[in-house]
């Protein structure tokens, strides 16, 4: 008689199935999740893309990495998945007509979103060419890398003028920023589930006054570098690294042609002295040492020796002090990074309430004064009344029609509150890949007043 088929795709018991959806108030619900997307699909150009792919390596393994976007999708598709799939934030990747290429960084559901504009960007492939000994990817994929920010808040000035950049958007910023990986508690992280560095460097602004440049005074230029962490002893020898990396081979049953060829030599202390021996040995002091600054130290990664019963007793009544007094094995390590890619230089734009749409709270190229600003929050109060007055409407009528048709749907005005949300959120987000033109042609006028 055949066997029965057993469904373990969907059902109870599946890898994806009820049991193992994670709860809301779970610690894996709370971890942050992005999205990568590319604003008008096909329209960007193969390098952008090419980008796009990059980042989402860099943001492993919280990110949609194999995420495929259509022409047809808007901004408000992505939205609405962003809630039931567990996604915090939202990087919009999209070309102008002008050529520039814009990044568009948003925390789900209400924002704010920070407008950034891509000035330069190398690619993986094009880091990894330009290094004599690249590194490839691997087992650093599977952890969040650490997040490393200098300069993200600027230094008072000495005249006690006004920052062009206000000191509640630098840290909003840096809140932003901070909330893209999970954070990392010192005393329970393990140091070996950290393997990469997402270094972000903030260019501080140069003032025109002593040179005749053009003043950088209001720009908020942040450099993007991604490394991986190597280690390696130190105090050793080219030569004895290399037997200590042979024995890990012989172990492991690898590839052994990188093993020191000692069979025409009558001694092993040949080839650590002589330094044509092999290929190696002892040529200068310097080749063992590195700088105190790249050194930690960790415990040293030994098999330890299990005990029998008579050893624990003797080792618990005292008889074997000296062992005890030694402590657990410390090496040092020299650490290194290496760089993976991609490489961005940022500059922000704009920074605006919402996911894409909302009040300015902050633009690089206009500035308005106290009465237009009073102008403009006359005009958001009176949208955010009409936008209280729809929803009163609406939850009116769906009570109306209940009760005629004499149904308690629950699902039906959850619904309705939804579609009015995404009505009233998606406001003027229809041409999602033309909307920061207006910041392109900004660098041709003069800032007002």
């Amino acid at each position: 008689m055949a066997r029965r088929r057993t469904k373990k795709r969907t059902h109870l018991g599946a890898r994806n199935g009820p049991a193992q959806v994670p709860a809301a108030n779970s610690s894996a619900s709370r971890v942050p999740k992005s999205m990568v997307i590319r604003i008008g699909a096909g329209e960007v150009g193969p390098s952008i893309s090419q980008l796009i792919k990059d980042v989402r390596t860099m943001m492993e393994p919280h990110t949609a990495s194999r995420l495929k976007e259509r022409r047809s999708n808007r901004l408000r598709d992505y939205t609405t998945m962003a809630g039931p799939l567990g996604v915090s934030h939202l990087l919009l990747f999209s070309r102008s007509t002008t050529g520039n290429t814009n990044l568009r960084m948003a925390i789900t559901p209400r924002g704010p979103t920070l407008h950034f504009r891509v000035e330069k960007y190398s690619l993986c492939k094009d880091v990894l060419k330009a290094m004599k000994h690249p590194k490839p990817g691997g087992k650093e994929y599977l952890s969040p890398p650490l997040l490393v920010m200098n300069n993200f808040t600027s230094p008072p000035s000495a005249d006690d003028e006004t920052p062009a950049v206000p000191k509640h958007l630098e840290s909003l910023t840096t809140t932003i920023f901070q909330s893209l990986f999970p954070p990392i508690s010192p005393q329970t992280t393990p140091l070996s589930s950290i393997r990469r560095v997402l270094l972000l460097n903030r260019e501080l602004p140069k003032s025109s006054s002593k040179s005749s440049e053009p003043s950088d005074e209001g720009s908020y230029v942040i450099n993007l570098r991604h490394y991986a962490i190597t280690t390696k002893r130190t105090g050793l020898s080219r030569s004895i690294r290399r037997l200590n990396a042979a024995e890990k081979l012989i172990s492991e049953r690898k590839n052994k042609r990188s093993l020191p060829n000692l069979g025409k030599l009558e001694d092993v202390a040949d080839y650590l002295l002589d330094p044509s021996a092999a290929g190696g040995g002892f040529t200068s002091g310097s080749e063992s040492e590195v700088e105190t600054d790249a050194e930690v130290e960790v415990l040293e990664m030994t098999t330890r020796k299990v005990l029998t019963k008579k050893q624990l007793q003797t080792q618990h009544n005292g008889e074997n002090k000296a062992s005890r007094k030694e402590g657990p094995a410390i090496e040092k390590r020299a650490v290194k990074l290496v760089e993976l890619g991609p490489r961005m230089r940022l500059r922000m734009t704009k920074v605006e309430e919402g996911v894409c749409g909302g009040k300015v709270m902050w633009h690089e190229f206009y500035s308005k004064t106290k009465e237009e600003m009073k102008d403009l929050e006359k005009v958001w109060e009176q949208r955010r009344k009409e936008k209280e007055e729809r929803k009163r409407v609406q939850k009116e009528n769906v009570d109306r029609k209940r009760k005629e048709r004499g149904e308690g749907g629950k699902e039906t005005e959850g619904q309705d509150d939804a579609m009015e949300e995404d009505e009233w959120d998606s406001d003027g987000l229809e041409n999602d890949v033309d909307e920061m033109e207006v910041d392109d042609e900004a660098d041709m006028e003069v800032p007002a007043g």
